[in-house]
Order: structure tokens, then sequence, then C-alpha cells
């Protein structure tokens, strides 16, 4: 069994791709949907310990309220980083126990290379987009605003640094040609793997 780390900055169309392997019958893991379910049940005590009881509101962790205090205190950040990223490793570790006969699972996070787990992969994707298209794709889901998203960029390493790292690169810009580049990268994987 291969571990493909799939990975890219916010907005970038991540999860685009990893819907493409889906599609294909690969089995995925998604961490950043792990980790928000995490944070609703299972690390609920803990985040109420580190932010406050009221970063919760009827049972559900108040995203917006949470967004805007880690990504305008690093030591927050990485505090809220140093309950979930454990948790989400155990999480996939279970997920490749589950899983051992497939020839291929991917392991989806924006952070694969900031947290040093593409090291634990056999082979990296990094997937890009052009800045202002990563801006209104963002603008469009989250409803944010772009000095929001400026800051939560910041937080990720930028792209060229990803890509010395990076097996290939799936530039997400025009989604024909995107579909392409992911159609080449299965083949090459499949004959790989």
């Amino acid at each position: 069994m291969k571990i493909v780390g799939l990975t890219g900055g916010i907005g970038s169309g991540k999860t685009s791709i990893l819907n493409l392997f889906k599609k294909n019958n690969i089995k995925c893991f998604n961490s950043d949907f792990i980790a928000k379910n995490l944070m609703e049940r299972d690390l609920m005590e803990k985040i109420k310990i580190l932010f406050g009881s009221d970063i919760y509101i009827k049972g559900k962790l108040n995203r917006k309220k949470i967004s805007k205090i880690v990504f305008n205190d690093k030591e927050k950040l990485s505090s809220l980083n140093s309950i979930v990223h454990p948790e989400v490793r155990k999480k996939f570790e279970n997920f490749i126990k589950n899983n051992k006969k497939d020839k291929i699972l991917v392991y989806e996070t924006a952070l694969l290379f900031e947290t040093g787990f593409y090291k634990k992969c056999d082979f990296t994707i990094l997937v890009i987009a052009p800045f202002e298209k990563r801006i209104q794709r963002i603008i469009k889901r989250d409803k944010l605003l772009e000095s929001e998203i400026i800051k939560r960029m910041k937080h990720q390493w930028s792209d060229k640094k990803k890509a010395e790292l990076s097996d290939y690169i799936i530039n997400n810009d025009i989604w024909e040609n995107t579909l392409f580049e992911f159609n080449k990268l299965f083949k090459k994987l499949n004959l790989a793997y």
C-alpha cells in the first residue's frame, strides 16, 4: 500500500482533486473534515479549556469566533493544532489499518509540509491555483473578507516552498486542464503502484 499526500493552499481546490480520486474508487482521508468532527465531539472539553465554554453555541463550535482568535494569535493557533493534529493522525492510522488491502490511499491536508507529515507519504501532490482565483473561491465558499483570507494564507507555506518538496503539481486554474493533469497523474500512480 502506498500513501499519497494531497495538499494545497486554502482555495486551491484540494477537495476537487480529492473528489476525482474518490470517483476513481480510491479511498481518501479528508483531514479537515475529520478535524472538524473531532472538534465538535471528542475534543470539545479540551477546546473549552483553551478558549472558554462560550466557544460552543448549543454544542456546536463557533467556527467564526475560533478562526478570528487563532488567525490573530499564533500561540493560540499552535495550541489548537497541538490538540487536533495528534488526534487526526490517530484517525488516519486507523484508516490505514482498516484499508490495508488497498493499493493506494490518499491523505488530504492543507498542512502536509508544514507539519512534516509528507515524510510519511510515498508520493506528494500539490494543488495550486492563481491567487485571485483562490481569493474568489474562498469568498464564495466561506463568505470571508479578503483581509481575513490573506491572514489565513500567511499561516501556510507559499506554493513555491511546497513545490520544492512535491512530487507532482496540479494547476487547478482551468477545469479542463485540471482534469487532463489529474488523468495523467492517475495513470502514473497506477503504473507505479
